[in-house]
């Protein structure tokens, strides 16, 4: 691996190999998502604890400072909004001089395995790839499902994901599901975590994020289930504890229980 592609990884996942990503991109196809209205007011308190930030171009000039932030995944694809015909209809957004000039540590975009732009996802992927390795700069690849919530399995998910691999991402942002390790088994580049089942409780966040570094997956990549809860630093403080000092669930519930108190 060339010094330039290792030292950007080496950013965004520190030594231990673990890592905590915190996405804040919904805007690009959500507009202004609860809790995401304004930007800058939901990032700030979060940033300290997370180890890169999944975000928009927009937004990180709008809203991120640039003496402070995190490494930075730039979310590159888009075309597409919750009224339009289709979600998975995406394409490029952002050509690799501003991802340069924004100096990002990664790029993102979504593959739509199954639907009909599969292709049309899959083929943006590889593009991005060739012109990430030819400049450093890795790609993450997002196993997105959209509406299509029953798709949400292992096998499907295991498709998705080593697609992704052989076309050259080299990390995968996939939803957590029952099998996980199949997932994951199945990925040859490291994995993190999207989300999982809608769930009503934090504890329910704790165990399946626990349950997906035990089957294999580097960290996470949550947003929703961190800022729009009611405490959102209380939220990552503890599952930055699961991911980096392997706490249990029953550890992070009290590290939660205990900040929201504070």
């Amino acid at each position: 691996m060339e010094w330039g592609m290792a030292n950007r990884l080496a950013q965004l996942i520190p030594s231990d190999g673990r890592c905590l990503f915190l996405p804040v991109d919904h805007g690009y196809f959500q507009g202004p998502t609860r809790k995401l209205e304004e930007p800058r007011k939901t990032i700030e308190p979060l940033l300290p604890y997370a180890d890169a930030i999944f975000i928009t171009r927009g937004v990180v000039r709008s809203s991120v400072d640039p003496d402070n932030t995190r490494p930075i995944i730039l979310r590159v694809s888009g075309g597409t909004s919750m009224v339009g015909a289709d979600l998975a209809n995406e394409g490029i957004t952002t050509d690799i001089d501003e991802v340069i000039r924004l100096n990002a540590s990664a790029m993102g975009l979504s593959i739509f395995v199954g639907t009909d732009y599969e292709k049309d996802s899959l083929l943006s992927l590889s593009k991005l790839v060739n012109e990430g390795e030819r400049y450093g700069i890795p790609v993450m690849a997002v196993t997105a499902v959209g509406k299509e919530l029953e798709k949400r399995d292992a096998r499907y998910l295991a498709l998705c994901s080593r697609i992704a691999a052989e076309l050259g991402a080299r990390i995968v942002k996939t939803y957590w599901c029952e099998g996980f390790e199949k997932v994951v088994k199945g990925c040859p580049v490291p994995v993190v975590m999207a989300g999982g089942p809608r769930v009503e409780t934090e504890l329910e966040v704790f165990q399946f994020v626990h349950d997906g570094i035990q089957k294999g997956a580097i960290g996470v990549n949550l947003g929703r289930n961190i800022w729009q809860n009611e405490h959102p630093v209380a939220m990552i403080k503890a599952i930055r504890a699961i991911i980096h000092d392997d706490a249990t669930p029953e550890q992070a519930q009290e590290i939660y229980d205990t900040v929201k108190n504070e």
